[in-house]
């Protein structure tokens, strides 16, 4: 956390980012949060500068992305950005998001607990608010499509890759803020595509049964990848992918993981 940030004090406690317990903002003596956690607002007047406040929560499970993202975009008396705060997977993002209320969410799309699309759908009734919703921006690494047009389809008003600066990311909260769809160029393309298109529907239900880790592991069988380097690969166990494969083989009512590959490859995932 940059100096800039001293006044915004932590509440609440958390061990790993994986147990973290996400707290809202409480008494301002107890000790950082590592994982999830809840920032006291700044100093009133902060804002002044600026003319303009929007307050903001981040959800990533990288804790040093999380922290650079505070560091550039969260000095609140020069951007307007307040970051009332964070969360590294599903449970922490929703407890969080409701304990806080914030006008902007700034939300990983490849999250632990089922992903940024399981934030979107938990989230649904926070959305819906007409007295204060709460908008969604997807900040990801990932620019593949599926991901794209997934966490759109669940209710983000936007999508922007972790290639964009700290300038245009602030131009980006507040543009959400505002109710605007906010993309990168390409991006965009994706989403014109998918709901424009005459050959394919914009919704496939047999796609939207699995999860968004089943989604991931779906992907990494289709490109052939063992199940000890799936495991690797998404910080997980061995048996939880082949839990994993289980279940998106039942669920699309399939055989093995040859029939997999050439359901995925259809559909271009892979």
């Amino acid at each position: 956390m940059s100096e800039a940030q001293g006044d915004n004090r932590q509440a609440g406690s958390a061990g790993s980012a994986e147990s973290a317990e996400p707290t809202a903002a409480a008494e301002p003596t107890t000790a950082p949060a590592e994982g999830a956690q809840a920032v006291e607002p700044a100093a009133s007047g902060t804002g002044e500068a600026v003319g303009r406040r929007v307050r903001v929560v981040l959800v990533d499970d990288h804790r040093m992305f999380r922290t650079g993202v505070q560091a550039e975009i969260g000095q609140t008396e020069r951007t307007g950005v307040e970051v009332v705060g964070e969360a590294a997977d599903v449970d922490q993002a929703v407890t969080v998001i409701t304990a806080t209320r914030p006008e902007v969410v700034l939300l990983d799309v490849h999250l632990p607990g089922g992903g940024g699309v399981e934030v979107l759908r938990r989230c649904a009734p926070l959305m819906a608010d007409p007295e204060q919703p709460v908008r969604f921006l997807a900040l990801s690494v990932s620019d593949a499509a599926e991901d794209v047009i997934g966490v759109i389809r669940g209710g983000a008003r936007g999508y922007v890759t972790k290639t964009i600066t700290g300038t245009d990311l602030v131009d980006s909260v507040f543009r959400v803020q505002d109710g605007d769809a906010v993309f990168s160029p390409r991006l965009a393309g994706f989403v014109l595509d998918a709901f424009a298109s005459t050959d394919a529907p914009p919704v496939d239900e047999d796609l939207d049964r699995l999860t968004q880790r089943e989604r991931e592991v779906l992907r990494l069988i289709a490109r052939g990848y063992a199940y000890k380097e799936i495991a690797k690969q998404l910080f997980i166990s061995v048996k939880t992918v082949e839990s994993h494969v289980s279940a998106v083989l039942r669920k699309l009512q399939l055989s093995n993981r040859h029939e997999l590959t050439r359901w995925a490859t259809a559909r271009r995932l892979v």
